[in-house]
């Protein structure tokens, strides 16, 4: 979605699961314009043969999925079936794109994860160069590196970056990060990198504590305001206003919605947005506070972990976010509707990627992509 409001239309859509394609086909029933185009195919991608789209294609994209690398997962990686990195290598050398965009989550970047890290960068770099038969994935990474030392560049190559990216430095209200591929075709001669941060925590506690801006507009009273200790510390450091604009909290995301727990029965005009009973805390798993970005919201292996997905109240309560308040913390519309039930509706959450954060490096990639046409 992020990427259509950047510029580019899709060419195909491939998800297997069959409640995510639900969901597309219903917002498609609804004409959202976001997906109303989209060529939807609901199957395995490794049916798929993408040589028909060969030298036609600007951009590929994709999260291969992440269980293998999650913090939250079972952390088997390379040895993990539902590692799709291969089938998103092997997109790139069928098509052939200008660019591709992919992203994961953080924990493919720690130190246990680090070889398979770089051996994924490289095929990325270098995707004609496959795996033999009869060779091992640390074999190929070896054949890989010497390649790519070599200096010799006959066949389809992409410059790769990589970052670690918090998406509350980008303006989504969530404490969100995740790392990002991002390759341009070598013949392009692109030089590329992430676009600047647009948000900081700097800013956010300056409006909360240096000038109360940020009450005023919410019309906070000064004895329901959190300001905590460490957020008080911080703001003595800062000797001037930042020029970053302030990370957006759940307060500003969820701005203009009806409170779930006074209107549980009533239908608002807002859908999705009915409470789910059964909150509860557990240590490591407290909520999120109302005047801050949200804690990361999580799909989870054994269905969906609490404390990612709770509100944290001034009262000491907690209840769960709403679908629409956890859409809203994703930068999904309105309009978008979601198939299925609240569990599984929120796995289909924890496993997005925020529109506003695709968006903004789509456009960057539109934009650089059209420099060179």
């Amino acid at each position: 979605m992020g990427l259509y409001q950047a510029g580019f239309e899709p060419v195909q859509v491939i998800e297997r699961d069959r409640y995510c394609c639900d969901t597309i086909r219903e917002n498609k029933k609804q004409r959202v314009d976001a997906v109303n185009s989209w060529p939807l195919f609901e199957g395995d991608i490794k049916s798929v043969n993408f040589q028909q789209f060969a030298g036609k294609i600007d951009l590929v994209s994709g999260g291969p999925p992440c269980q293998p690398f999650s913090l939250g997962g079972k952390h088997q990686a390379y040895d993990d079936t539902r590692d799709m990195f291969p089938e998103a290598i092997r997109t790139v050398r069928e098509t052939q794109p200008k660019a591709f965009i992919f992203e994961n989550v953080k924990g493919l970047t720690r130190a246990s994860f680090r070889n398979y890290f770089e051996y994924i960068k490289l095929q990325l770099e270098h995707p004609y160069l496959t795996c033999n038969k009869n060779e091992n994935w640390l074999e190929h990474l070896k054949r890989l590196e010497r390649h790519h030392t070599s200096g010799v560049r006959n066949d389809l190559h992409y410059n790769v970056v990589t970052r670690v990216v918090n998406a509350a430095n980008y303006g989504v209200p969530q404490k969100r990060e995740r790392v990002f591929f991002v390759g341009f075709r070598d013949d392009l001669g692109i030089e590329w990198c992430f676009p600047e941060e647009t948000h900081s925590l700097d800013a956010l506690i300056w409006n909360q504590v240096n000038d109360g801006v940020y009450w005023d507009h919410h019309q906070v009273v000064q004895n329901a305001r959190f300001i905590n200790s460490r957020m008080q510390h911080r703001a003595t450091k800062l000797d001037e206003k930042p020029k970053t604009m302030p990370w957006r909290t759940i307060r500003d995301a969820i701005k203009g919605l009806p409170d779930p727990e006074i209107n549980s029965s009533v239908i608002t005009d807002f859908s999705d947005h009915r409470l789910q009973a059964g909150a509860k805390t557990y240590p490591g798993h407290t909520g999120s506070p109302m005047d801050a970005p949200a804690k990361t919201l999580k799909a989870g292996v054994h269905g969906v972990p609490g404390g990612e997905n709770m509100l944290s109240l001034s009262d000491g309560t907690v209840r769960y976010f709403t679908i629409r308040e956890s859409a809203r913390l994703q930068t999904f519309p309105d309009n978008y509707l979601f198939h299925g039930s609240w569990s599984e509706t929120m796995r289909q959450l924890g496993n997005a990627v925020p529109v506003h954060l695709a968006k903004l490096i789509g456009t960057d990639v539109a934009n650089h992509l059209k420099a060179t046409a």
